[in-house]
């Protein structure tokens, strides 16, 4: 591993910092000073809280550095080292010299046998797979199969996301479906993943959330629900807990999306007189990543037997003086498969990936 790919001057702003992520596919940044020592490390999770507050992604890196970190030393065994990579689950431990340089790298996919290593964080919390559209936008494939079986590396997607939720303790799925609906079914049946599923039918097209109201009576308490053409590769149990801890009702995941304008921007006053201009700006949007975290007492807000969009179901929680929390990832950790033209990116990054 090259190590230098993985450092960031404290001068650099969130937005790069959260850009080379990306780059990179990791989750852990080391942070040099002007001179190229070490001082800090920044990772997902410090950005994304930094999000959370509404700091600007042009913001230095240097603004969010935590105190406490974890390092090793050139004089510690490295036994022990290995062990607290392992113990705390750290992507990697930098290793330094007396002078603050970084002298190697002791990773997380060096000293573990097993890279997807499960955990029971989400502890049996249902969730619901919204597998029952068309596929329109991906035809002429999905003449032929559902968009959930749309393949990525050698698997359909259906099957990535109900594997990425059984790795944090996942273990009882309800599965929306609808056009060609008995090929998602037996396909999965036949899977022998351990874990049950309940297949629910929409009649006909009830939008992104109105077939969650065929399941009022079957689910209790707090369930995941998720679109079936994306793949977020983030921690879930991360979500859970920003969406127990500030008491929201609902939470949907965001990915941090930047557009830059490759023209001058003019703002303009009265007469047309012209106020600044800001050559080829770069503005950053959180979009709907289609990963949500629902408490089962909103569904009663959802209307029986009838078209219905889960951002109406956003706005109607707010309006009855709930709350709606939305958790920011990455860019590069939506990985969609909506359109073709983001299926080919997608195939592509999850492949160099080996996700």
């Amino acid at each position: 591993m090259d190590y230098q790919k993985h450092c960031i001057s404290a001068g650099d702003s969130l937005f790069q910092a959260l850009s080379l992520m990306d780059q990179l596919d990791s989750k852990l940044l080391m942070v040099l000073d002007d001179t190229g020592k070490f001082i800090s490390l920044v990772s997902i999770g410090d950005v994304q809280r930094a999000i959370l507050k509404n700091l600007s992604l042009q913001d230095p890196v240097v603004s969010i550095l935590r105190k406490k970190i974890m390092v090793g030393h050139v004089d510690d065994n490295i036994n022990d080292m290995k062990k607290l990579v392992l113990e705390r689950r750290l992507e990697y431990l930098p290793v330094l010299d007396n002078d603050n340089n970084i002298v190697r790298l002791i990773q997380w996919k060096d000293v573990s046998t097993d890279q997807r290593e499960k955990s029971n964080v989400l502890n049996d919390i249902p969730v619901v797979i919204m597998a029952g559209g068309m596929g329109t936008r991906l035809r002429p494939i999905t003449n032929i199969i559902p968009k959930a079986l749309v393949p990525l590396g050698e698997k359909p997607i259906i099957q990535i996301i109900i594997e990425r939720f059984i790795n944090y303790g996942c273990k009882t799925f309800y599965i929306s479906v609808n056009y060609k609906g008995d090929m998602i079914e037996d396909y999965l049946m036949k899977l022998g993943l351990g874990v049950s599923f309940h297949f629910f039918t929409e009649d006909q097209p009830m939008g992104t959330a109105g077939s969650l109201s065929l399941i009022k009576e079957k689910i209790k308490g707090t369930f995941f629900v998720s679109n079936c053409d994306i793949i977020i590769d983030q921690d879930y149990g991360e979500v859970l807990e920003y969406h127990k801890k500030h008491g929201h009702q609902m939470t949907a995941i965001a990915a941090m999306k930047h557009f830059q304008i490759s023209y001058g921007i003019m703002e303009v006053e009265e007469n047309g007189k012209l106020q600044s201009i800001q050559e080829k700006p770069t503005y950053h949007f959180r979009v709907n990543a289609g990963v949500y975290v629902l408490e089962a007492d909103i569904l009663d807000l959802i209307p029986e037997n009838e078209f219905y969009n889960i951002n109406v179901l956003m706005e109607q929680v707010m309006e009855n003086g709930r709350s709606v929390g939305v958790f920011p990832v990455s860019e590069g950790a939506w990985m969609d498969i909506g359109v073709w033209s983001e299926y080919q990116k997608t195939n592509e990054l999850f492949n160099q990936r080996g996700l």
